[in-house]
Order: C-alpha cells, then sequence, then structure tokens
C-alpha cells in the first residue's frame, strides 16, 4: 500500500503537472506553442479540460506509485480526483458564479409612513 505522504505528494505532482500543461504558457512559450500546434482536435480538447487532462496525467504518476493493478487503479482514480479538487480549492473564485441571494424587505410599519 502507498504510505501516505506518497499519496499527497502525487496528488500535488499531478495537480502542478495539469494547472502547467493547462493554464501555463511555459518557458519560452513551450506549452502555448504546443497548445497551439495540436489546434482543436483530441489533444487540444484534452489540453483545454483540466478534469480530461488530470485523468490521464494521474495514470503516469499512478503507474510509478503503484504496486499492484488494484493498487494503481485506485491511486489513478484518486490522484486525479484529488487534484480536481485542489484545483476547485485553490480556483473557487474563477469558476462558476455562487448563486445569488436576495432577501425579501419586509414591509415597513404603516403607522410611521402615514
Amino acid at each position: 500500500m502507498t504510505p501516505f505522504y506518497k499519496l499527497l505528494l502525487g496528488i500535488l505532482c499531478v495537480w502542478r503537472v495539469t494547472h502547467f500543461f493547462y493554464v501555463e504558457d511555459g518557458p519560452w512559450d513551450v506549452v502555448f506553442k504546443i497548445r497551439k500546434r495540436v489546434g482543436e482536435g483530441f489533444w487540444g480538447k484534452l489540453m483545454d479540460c483540466f478534469c480530461c487532462l488530470s485523468f490521464w496525467i494521474a495514470l503516469l504518476f499512478a503507474l510509478i506509485l503503484g504496486t499492484g493493478w488494484l493498487e494503481i487503479v485506485l491511486l489513478w482514480f484518486g490522484l486525479s480526483a484529488g487534484a480536481i479538487l485542489l484545483e476547485q480549492m485553490v480556483f473557487k473564485d474563477l469558476g462558476v458564479p455562487p448563486a445569488l441571494y436576495f432577501e425579501e424587505q419586509k414591509p415597513q410599519d404603516k403607522r410611521i409612513e402615514q
């Protein structure tokens, strides 16, 4: 079984690599050029979706960290889910706006209005 610290490091690594390819341009705009080159095909759509990208990057880390096939599969999904949760916690203000909250005003006392 993978130690807890390896799981945490794995989640951080998956998040960092995924975030790098998803948002950043990279040194000398390398990632920007890759994103531009892959265009709108499968790879372009993959790089436009944090969840999809983290899913496949997590597979690479799960293969490195896991020892058996069951552990690899569990790590694969767990590392991806951890990276997605971390992304949502860090960038929560950039996502979907929160639901609007309205409070009805109470009718004022009629004695004051008259």
